[in-house]
């Protein structure tokens, strides 16, 4: 999937992309059909760089009911020539959980919609869990043999039935049509069993019962076809469903022997282990590294110093990742040496202050902020540590980071980052509940939402009790947000008597 392009934060398409509560108000008062070829935009064009952590289908669906818009534009890009040649769920997923939030707010035409393309399109399933959470037995019964037909007959397709049935995200059609079907039926009856066969099944090499066993065990992959049995005298053939050498099956190979480390190792080990953390294989290197911080050992941090100097990617970023776990008085001492006099320009002083946004001290905050306007300066407002930094601002309660953080509010393509910055604005911006905090009432962000609701001025800005009013009576908002709402409401009905 490419990287969403992403309109600037100033315009109608860019907020709606960002999910913020000022797109909402915006193409309400801009001209309709511009707010509606937008908004299509959005949804036809998933503007999420990672939709496993942002939300945005009630955001959009709740303004499609707010502009009464045709499903057209929906309907068209599902239907499209690529749906015959994709099945990529990152181009349907989106438009159809839309329609699935329209069909509960009783948009008959978005649940026709949805039995269409459970029936005929290529992200069927996806389709099918948004009719299992809103139609009724009757229309998911109708939909039974169609999706029935898309397992071809015999051992294979009955095998692949029985797989997609139990991980089917919701089981409601398929205990429906069990009743109808024997197919079905069959399949939902020797699902748990197949499972429970792969359980008893399972095979893989082991390593043996010695600190150097599970060393070596470590870089199996890394030492060619024989692995790391070659040096054992009992080699072992590589799994032929993995890569042995790729870096997930590494990091996993390593993290794995760490821990059987902690099974074996012996006092007198401890040399063999300095050895490897300083100079062993990658593998083996990032086991023993793993270990020793795990024990709190002495030198561990000198350590971490040396791999995060490294020149073997893999090295570094294991040590930069055991870096952040840590936590103690002499780690965070040597994490602010790291961090001062401009040793956050290097991954290591910027990963210290990372550490010290999560576990630091208040007197940490002027390193925090500067780590965090020196991220702005450089990368933007993107990159996987700037979450830590801003959540490190909040926590630290530094009062100085109150522009930069209302900077990332603004333009973090991400709405995750933006909640993330919201929090921090609540508790270092004075003027958080009567500034952002109002926009946040409309944001695509559940959590953001129940925050601005939490801290939200009730005087001063009409819209802001009638948005609380209409959250309180939506039945598809979230629990936490009712609740949230539903305690200003009573507040602010109590401070009017």
């Amino acid at each position: 999937m490419f990287e969403p392009v992403i309109a600037p934060s100033a315009s109608l398409l860019g907020l709606l992309q960002r999910g913020r509560g000022d797109g909402q108000l915006h193409a309400l008062a801009a001209d309709r059909a511009e707010a509606i070829a937008a908004l299509e935009e959005c949804v036809t064009r998933d503007p999420r760089a990672d939709w496993q952590v942002e939300s945005r289908s009630l955001y959009y669906a709740r303004l499609y009911m707010e502009l009464e818009a045709s499903l057209d534009g929906i309907e068209d890009h599902l239907h499209s020539a690529e749906d015959l040649v994709s099945d990529d769920e990152s181009r349907t997923g989106l438009a159809l959980s839309v329609l699935g939030h329209l069909a509960a707010y009783g948009r008959r035409d978005a649940l026709l919609v949805l039995r269409e393309y459970a029936a005929t399109g290529a992200n069927w399933a996806w389709a099918l869990d948004e009719l299992a959470l809103r139609d009724d037995d009757r229309g998911l019964l109708l939909l039974g043999t169609a999706v029935l037909d898309r397992f071809a007959p015999g051992p294979e397709g009955d095998a692949e039935l029985r797989e997609f049935i139990r991980n089917a995200y919701e089981q409601r059609p398929w205990r429906l049509w069990a009743a109808y079907h024997p197919r079905v039926a069959a399949a939902s009856e020797q699902s748990p069993f197949d499972l429970w066969q792969r359980q008893l099944n399972r095979s893989g090499v082991t390593p043996g019962w010695s600190t150097a066993d599970v060393l070596a065990w470590a870089d199996q992959g890394q030492l060619g076809d024989l692995g790391a049995g070659a040096f054992l005298g009992h080699p072992e053939p590589v799994r032929v469903d993995e890569d042995p050498s790729g870096p997930d099956a590494v990091d996993r190979r390593a993290a794995a022997a760490a821990r059987c480390l902690t099974a074996v190792v012996r006092p007198e080990d401890r040399p063999v282990l300095l050895e490897a953390a300083r100079g062993g294989l990658p593998g083996a290197r990032r086991a023993a590294l793993r270990y020793l911080v795990d024990q709190r050992d002495p030198a561990a941090l000198e350590l971490i110093e040396a791999a995060a100097a490294d020149v073997d990617d893999r090295v570094v970023r294991a040590a930069l990742e055991l870096l952040g776990r840590m936590r103690g008085p002499e780690v965070l001492a040597q994490a602010r040496r790291w961090a001062a006099s401009g040793g956050a320009d290097s991954a290591l002083g910027e990963t210290a202050v990372r550490l010290l946004a999560d576990a630091g001290e208040p007197a940490d905050a002027p390193l925090v902020v500067a780590g965090l306007r020196r991220w702005i300066s450089v990368r933007g407002v993107s990159g996987t540590g700037l979450g830590s930094l801003v959540d490190g601002a909040g926590r630290l309660a530094a009062a100085d980071a109150v522009p930069v953080l209302r900077h990332i509010y603004g333009e973090a393509a991400s709405s995750e980052l933006r909640g993330r910055a919201a929090r921090a604005l609540a508790v270092t911006d004075v003027h958080f509940p009567e500034g952002p905090a109002v926009e946040c009432l409309w944001d695509c962000e559940e959590s953001t939402r129940e925050l601005a609701a939490r801290h939200v001025a009730t005087t001063g800005d009409a819209r802001v009790l009638e948005r609380l009013r209409r959250l309180a009576a939506d039945p598809a908002e979230e629990a936490e947000v009712h609740a949230a709402v539903r305690g200003r409401l009573t507040a602010a009905r109590e401070f009017g008597r």
